[in-house]
């Protein structure tokens, strides 16, 4: 701790001796927008004004030199103008300007007279207080300490005893006053940061709550219009046996099918209404991958659809295995819906590097019957999955007057599953 205590002191001594300075910061503005318009109104009169005050006190403290001791005009211009210009590297380069005003501690003693209370003359004294202010009004703290210590250092070999005290605390007070003023500007800095902190996170709360509302609308309104539908259909098709007990086997059996169906789609849709409600990451339910491409192909065939799977179905997890069986399932709704009585061919492939989907329908039975051509937004819907994994989609009509999907995600982790277990 000691160690690093004597080392940061030297640090800040090395800069106040031969360090970089303190400038004011880039697009720093006046307080407030009056005093930043007057400013911007009247600072090319100011300045030249500021330029010529300087220069006459200037002239001032060489003509003080030249009557009081006694000094040739000559020299009492350079040491009077020498220890004046200073002054103005004060606002841009507040260290400089110390080091300069520093040294002329030494030579503003010229000729000094024994009875004089104070060996500077009274313009160099007034615009060293200046620069000292500004560099404590700038610099860290320990800076503005050392330059403190360093400036006694004249003042006690130059000064008599009686007036040697009364001058370091003149300094002194200027460089506390300043030093106290740089660190109300940093606290109130610090302050305003924060505030801005607290007002960014308190917009992407607003964002995230009117992102969460739309979600909860969303679902409420997917609820609304779907799911009392779903129910019904299955609630019919799993009373109708005992509703119409005259019915055959096979017509119970599809009665069966459907209302399966209902219920896997009403799990489904409850999944996703627990994703849009949920403020949290998506889905905590275990989502259908390609293992569970086989059931989905069965299920069809139930609801009447000849289906068949082919290939070796490969193994895989997370968004290329839920994209996957996602594209079979729109695919097989969508020959159900345009292709009806079509004999319907799924093949599900895979290596170590991607896993291939693919989908075809023969021709409709019924020339009537809806075209699968064009894009619809289930077509849309499978294109953005596979684009969003960096895959290839392909969907049209075949030569034969069917229609086929066609998909390739790239996987980094594809292990098939034993040839024995493949539909």
């Amino acid at each position: 701790m000691n160690e690093s205590v004597v080392a940061t002191s030297l640090r800040e001594l090395r800069r106040v001796l031969i360090g970089r300075d303190f400038p004011p910061e880039p697009g720093r503005r006046l307080r407030g927008p009056r005093l930043e318009r007057w400013w911007l109104r009247w600072r090319s009169l100011v300045v030249p004004l500021l330029l010529l005050g300087v220069l006459g006190l200037g002239a001032a403290a060489a003509k003080y030199l030249e009557d009081n001791r006694g000094t040739t005009a000559a020299v009492a211009a350079i040491v009077g103008y020498a220890t004046t210009l200073p002054v103005l590297f004060a606002f841009h380069r507040p260290l400089l300007a110390w080091r300069l005003a520093y040294g002329m501690l030494f030579v503003g003693v010229l000729d000094a007279l024994p009875t004089e209370s104070w060996p500077w003359n009274p313009v160099q004294i007034v615009f060293f207080l200046i620069i000292l202010l500004s560099l404590a009004l700038r610099a860290d703290t320990g800076v503005a300490a050392w330059a403190g210590g360093l400036t006694l250092i004249p003042v006690f070999l130059l000064v008599n005893t009686a007036n040697a005290w009364g001058v370091s605390i003149l300094f002194l007070l200027m460089l506390i006053l300043g030093n106290q003023v740089h660190r109300w500007r940093l606290n109130q800095r610090r302050l305003s940061e924060r505030l801005a902190e607290q007002e960014e996170l308190s917009e992407l709360e607003k964002a995230r709550r009117a992102v969460l509302e739309e979600r909860t609308r969303i679902a409420r309104e997917m609820h609304d219009v779907v799911a009392h539908h779903m129910s019904m259909i299955a609630v019919q098709a799993e009373t109708a046996p005992f509703r119409l007990p005259e019915i055959d086997d096979p017509v119970r059996q599809e009665f069966a099918s459907i209302a399966g169906s209902a219920r896997a789609a009403m799990v489904d849709m409850r999944r996703l209404l627990g994703v849009l409600r949920s403020e949290g990451p998506a889905l905590t339910a275990p989502q259908p991958g390609l293992a569970e491409v086989a059931e989905l192909v069965e299920a069809t065939q139930r609801a009447g659809v000849r289906v068949s799977l082919h290939g070796t179905v490969p193994e895989a997890t997370g968004p290329v295995a839920l994209a996957a069986y996602r594209i079979v399932q729109e695919a097989l709704a969508n020959a159900a819906r345009h292709a009806p009585g079509a004999m319907v061919r799924v093949a599900v492939t895979g290596d170590a590097t991607a896993v291939a989907v693919r989908v075809e329908n023969d021709a409709p039975a019924d020339d009537t019957a809806p075209t699968g051509d064009g894009e619809g937004h289930g077509i849309a819907g499978m294109r953005e999955r596979v684009t969003l994994l960096g895959g290839t989609f392909e969907a049209g009509p075949t030569v034969f007057g069917g229609f086929a999907v066609a998909a390739t995600l790239p996987a980094t982790s594809v292990d098939p599953i034993p040839e024995g277990q493949a539909v």
